[in-house]
């Protein structure tokens, strides 16, 4: 797909699925695919294979370009596929690659491996990325890639940037961000499905999700409500069924992967356990997440 027309389809929920696997965590790819057979059937903007949801970092090479072009067949044009990309520069060159030849409609730049790197290096990660591919790119800002104005803007020379993801969840800054880059970039909020209202307060009309792997409906209707002003509607039903499942996904490093596998077998889906280190879901916990599914009950 052309960066341009990627970026016009970057609206509304943008779904963050698992990758799951067997109890031996060996890759479930016939999972995969009913689960992403299942989701393209509801109103999402776009897929990103091999995210922070799916476990990119734990997957080998030959994994990660097995998730993609599964991705890319099993979504069957419905919707983009956007590959996540990363690690340090050569490898997160091989992926963008790997990406473009099993069909992606785009890549979403995590950031490098070595923390609170030189700007000047983290501009020629970013560029190294968009010149191994004629996709559109996104960067994922998280953890320690957390730029000044100044330097979003600089990366908007980059050619293929189309999009911004926010993945701090400060709002003034991302607001100052906005406000010296303009629409060159589509902003999508990507800190978390909790923080919709505040994202769509500042204009912003996509958001990325991982709800949207268990409960599409659910996130279609936070992007509705978002849409149309928020209101007392959004309001109750964020804290009735979103908040109490954040509460539970921040208990622990990694629970925002673990709590949407647990969930999606409980609703039939397929989830599986996670990979070390990341860690699973306590019994008690599943209780909790038992009795967030009878809140989400409408939506499933």
């Amino acid at each position: 797909m052309d960066p341009n027309e990627l970026s016009h389809n970057l609206s509304g929920v943008i779904a963050f699925p698992i990758t799951p696997f067997k109890d031996d965590l060996t890759l479930d790819l016939p999972g995969l695919r009913d689960n992403l057979t299942k989701l393209v059937q509801h109103p999402i903007a776009a897929v990103v294979a091999a995210g922070g949801t799916g476990e990119m970092y734990s997957l080998s090479p030959a994994e990660y370009s097995r998730v993609v072009e599964l991705t890319v067949h099993a979504v069957e044009g419905y919707v983009p596929v956007i590959a996540g990309v990363g690690f340090g520069q050569r490898l997160a060159i091989e992926m963008a690659q790997a990406a473009e030849q099993a069909g992606a409609d785009g890549l979403l730049a995590f950031p490098p491996y070595y923390p609170q790197a030189d700007n000047e290096g983290m501009f020629q990660y970013y560029q190294s990325i968009a010149r191994a591919s004629s996709l559109g790119l996104l960067i994922y800002s998280r953890d320690w890639a957390n730029f000044s104005p100044a330097m979003v803007e600089r990366l908007t020379n980059i050619k293929t940037l189309i999009a911004w993801k926010d993945g701090q969840g400060d709002i003034r800054r991302l607001q100052t961000i906005m406000n010296r880059v303009g629409d060159r970039l589509q902003w999508i909020g990507g800190a978390g499905d909790d923080m919709v209202a505040a994202y769509y307060s500042l204009g912003i009309r996509a958001f990325t999700s991982s709800i949207a792997t268990v409960a599409p409906r659910l996130s279609v209707r936070l992007h509705e409500l978002a849409a149309a002003g928020g209101g007392d509607e959004l309001v109750e039903l964020l804290h009735r069924c979103v908040i109490p499942l954040y509460e539970i996904r921040g208990r622990r490093k990694g629970y925002e992967v673990s709590t949407m596998k647990a969930l999606m077998d409980m609703v039939g889906l397929c989830g599986g356990p996670v990979r070390p280190p990341l860690i699973n879901v306590s019994e008690d916990e599943n209780a909790e997440l038992r009795k967030i599914l009878e809140e989400w009950e409408e939506f499933l």
